[in-house]
């Protein structure tokens, strides 16, 4: 059996594949097509354009079903850990649970409400998405340190802890220069006023965006035993 097919472990692998797959693939075609700059565009701009955006749309409603699958499999898990007298707190681990799913909500709202069509409802979901997962990352870390030694090792523990970290660094900038972002276009020069600030916000968001994708990986070791049948 290849070790993808072990356990439930095939849920974060193709998560983390997929919703990767998701951003490239619109981001070559929106590049191909001319829609955004080579040098780093919003993740939001590669998916507002046809043929882009429907490929985009399509993409991540596939990855959020998936996210929402890995994030069930993974509070089973816990809960699992739970019963067998580990010291996580049940409301802990569904506020994790319902907390992803939130974030879910939000790439839905993104992929579905393009930027240059409803900017509002988009800047929610993208706002919604991102601020949940990044918390999401942040209590599965804390999860993993009261678990332990159930379930996972104390340095896949601080890796956890090390991506959480990355994304909620990220997030700052993120935000922040966004604030100060005042034009909404697909195309950007060095002469824009807000121009780098866009650079620096779009930078970041990749890097919290790909933080929080790449997170799932760190399921594959406890998912690979049934989450039926948590160890220690």
């Amino acid at each position: 059996m290849f070790w993808f097919m072990e356990g439930t472990c095939l849920l974060p692998t193709f998560l983390v594949i997929w919703s990767s797959s998701t951003f490239i693939v619109s981001y070559l075609i929106a590049l191909f097509k001319h829609d955004v700059d080579i040098i780093f565009p919003y993740i939001s701009d590669t998916g507002a354009k046809p043929p882009e955006s429907c490929i985009f749309g399509l993409m991540t409603i596939i990855t959020v079903f998936a996210g929402i699958a890995t994030m069930f499999a993974r509070y089973k898990f816990v809960e699992e850990l739970i019963e067998n007298s580990v010291g996580v707190s049940p409301n802990l681990n569904k506020a994790a649970f319902w907390i992803g799913n939130l974030s879910c909500l939000g790439m839905c709202l993104v992929a579905t409400f393009q930027e240059t069509t409803i900017t509002v409802v988009h800047d929610i979901g993208a706002v919604l998405f991102f601020v949940t997962g990044v918390l999401y990352t942040i209590l599965q870390s804390i999860i993993s340190y009261m678990a332990y030694p159930c379930g996972c090792s104390l340095a896949l523990c601080r890796i956890r802890t090390a991506i959480a970290a990355i994304a909620f660094l990220a997030a700052l900038p993120t935000f922040i220069c966004a604030f100060f972002v005042t034009q909404t276009k697909l195309h950007r020069t060095t002469e824009d006023k807000d121009y780098i600030y866009h650079l620096v916000s779009a930078v970041f968001e990749w890097i919290m965006a790909f933080s929080f994708i790449f997170y799932f990986f760190t399921y594959i070791q406890e998912f690979q035993v049934s989450f039926l049948t948590p160890h220690c």
